[in-house]
């Protein structure tokens, strides 16, 4: 197991800083906060009072994600809104939790719209933005948006370099998405001048790539021994380019039932079982390298206002970041 105790992480702005810790792990949970089901398309009750709530009762980060459109065969049309305007209304009514993306299709945006978006919901939040990135993996958007699918991987190394350079002032960079020559510059800056940019699975690059170019990493659950091995992995390739370790984070769907002892049963990509077990699983990510759980609800049986509650009772004061 590659050794964190003694990395630190580069400090960013105040969302990244509280959320990823060597060593440490920290808890979020991913909008829509709300069960729906077999439902692709939730209709967000009561969504800005339960972000207040996951914001008092001590959570990381609210997670959001970028779904143009609802694809049916995906069967998952996100938090509906567009996650730039949500984090605008969202920075406006919670106060300390980090407010991610997860991801934002880079391929299908202009990457100056993004660097725009992505710089005034950091500084409208007081530094909370965590901007995760992902080529995508849903073919039927691209024509919808005149783009090939194909190509995606490229054009979104493009857009993490386009990106990078907007934090600069008057910036010059040359890609695919346009040229700047120094005359003119993009405000806001980010609120400590740098997104956190955290790179979701491979994104259709190099595993080396992803390594020196993002501030994070996002992944997905598997079994602890298959875990265990990507995550050292990440981290050696971030120490042999010499730089400062990085963080990692999974999502995670839960069904927390009544039951504080009963045992796990698998849902998808995550599972049903109380609350004992529940920490038992996060002590063990936790012992594998990963910094960042986001928790999804919508398969979750429970009162969602109550299941926040259980989970900031059981299991938030052991997982702290």
């Amino acid at each position: 197991m590659f050794d964190q105790t003694s990395r630190a992480f580069a400090p960013l702005n105040r969302g990244y800083n509280a959320t990823f810790r060597p060593g440490r792990l920290s808890i979020g949970l991913v909008a829509p906060l709300e069960a729906h089901g077999s439902d692709p398309v939730p209709d967000m009750t009561r969504h800005i009072a339960r972000a207040h709530l996951a914001d008092a009762l001590g959570f990381s980060a609210l997670w959001l994600r970028d779904v143009p459109f609802n694809v049916p065969s995906f069967g998952d049309a996100g938090q509906v809104f567009d996650p730039f305007v949500y984090i605008g209304a969202l920075a406006a009514s919670t106060h300390d939790i980090a407010l991610g993306v997860a991801s934002i299709v880079l391929p299908l945006r202009h990457p100056a719209h993004v660097a725009k978006a992505a710089a005034s919901a950091d500084v409208l939040s007081g530094g909370r933005l965590l901007l995760g990135v992902a080529s995508g993996d849903r073919p039927d958007e691209y024509p919808a948006l005149g783009m090939s699918f194909e190509d995606r991987g490229e054009r979104f190394r493009d857009s993490v370099d386009y990106i990078r350079a907007m934090a600069e002032s008057y910036p010059r960079v040359e890609t695919a998405h346009g040229v700047l020559s120094g005359g003119i510059d993009m405000l806001p800056k980010p609120f400590t001048g740098r997104l956190p940019l955290l790179i979701t699975g491979g994104s259709q690059q190099a595993p080396d790539w992803v390594a020196r170019s993002g501030d994070g990493w996002m992944t997905y659950p598997r079994d602890a021994a298959s875990q265990g091995r990507v995550v050292d992995a990440y981290r050696l390739r971030i120490a042999e380019a010499g730089l400062p370790d990085k963080p990692v984070m999974q999502s995670l769907y839960i069904d927390l039932v009544a039951q504080k002892d009963a045992p796990p049963r698998p849902i998808h990509l995550g599972f049903r079982s109380g609350t004992d077990y529940l920490r038992c699983y996060l002590e063990e990510i936790r012992g594998l390298g990963i910094n960042h759980v986001a928790l999804n609800l919508r398969f979750n049986g429970a009162k969602i206002e109550d299941t926040m509650k259980r989970l900031a009772d059981d299991t938030l004061p052991d997982f702290h970041g």
